[in-house]
């Protein structure tokens, strides 16, 4: 198992000072969604060149560091059909540009027709919600077949693929080799379901899941869940990673989240469990 974080939450930019704070962090690697943590990065399509994406490979290769995964998270039910398109070209980018940031998959969550909020709306639930999410993954495997890398998709519960098993019945309906799953804990809980998800999750994906999403947190006095640093909540991560190591014992676990402070403790604990 490898201890990897989304670089945007180290709170500083550039490749090299990235670098050097997962050194002293003693952490091999970053999810990476560039516009949030490389200067002058706009969220547009053609806002990386080959040539920086291939510096930042190599900076990161001399720190021996890694990149399990790129974000380039955009919402595919988005009410402004202009925000989805812009972010289908991003993607399409950071797929082309993938291999070249030392990378060889891209990934996004499904959405909400809630648009930039991300968070529960009934339409979500409906079989044009699915189908739309569908198509758009479905050209997005396509697009990435051409370069030979991967779509990473990941589910929410309040998004269109908000369980398991919506998730699985997207994966097989596109039906294409290159499909990966991001799998985050945290973002499938309710009040119903925290002792049986990762099993479920485990036994559906096993190995097609090229991340797990490392969080914590805390129950509210009103019964609702509040995220916190890894290790300051109740995840039982002796457990949880135990299970995970059954299932994929090479995983690539990523702080997601976990900010300032938090991080050097967050990593000692998940380290003592693995």
């Amino acid at each position: 198992m490898k201890l990897f974080i989304r670089a945007h939450d180290l709170g500083i930019k550039g490749e090299e000072n990235i670098a050097a704070r997962l050194g002293e962090l003693g952490l091999d690697g970053v999810q990476l969604v560039a516009y949030k943590c490389l200067e002058d990065i706009a969220y547009l399509p053609g806002a990386v060149t080959k040539q920086r994406a291939e510096h930042f490979a190599e900076t990161f290769s001399a720190a021996g560091k890694s990149v399990p995964l790129i974000g380039a998270y955009f919402n595919p039910v988005h009410p402004d059909s202009k925000k989805i398109e812009n972010g289908i070209a991003v993607f399409k980018d950071y797929l082309s540009l993938a291999r070249s940031f030392g990378c060889d998959t891209v990934g996004s969550e499904t959405g909400s027709y809630n648009g930039d909020k991300w968070i529960y709306h009934p339409m979500n639930r409906t079989d044009e919600a699915f189908e739309r999410v569908v198509r758009v993954f479905s050209e997005l495997c396509a697009h990435a077949e051409q370069q030979g890398v991967n779509v990473g998709m990941e589910g929410a519960f309040g998004h269109v693929c908000y369980d398991v098993a919506t998730l699985d019945r997207a994966v097989k309906t596109i039906a294409a080799a290159n499909i990966r799953i991001i799998f985050d804990l945290y973002n499938y809980l309710d009040s119903t379901n925290v002792g049986s998800i990762l099993s479920e999750g485990l036994q559906t994906f096993g190995s097609r899941i090229c991340v797990f999403h490392i969080k914590d947190c805390v129950v509210n006095d009103d019964g609702t869940l509040k995220q916190c640093g890894v290790g300051r909540g109740m995840f039982d991560y002796g457990r949880i990673l135990s299970e995970i190591k059954k299932v994929c014992p090479d995983a690539a676990l990523v702080f997601e989240g976990t900010t300032g402070s938090d991080i050097a403790y967050a990593v000692k604990h998940i380290k003592e469990r693995i």
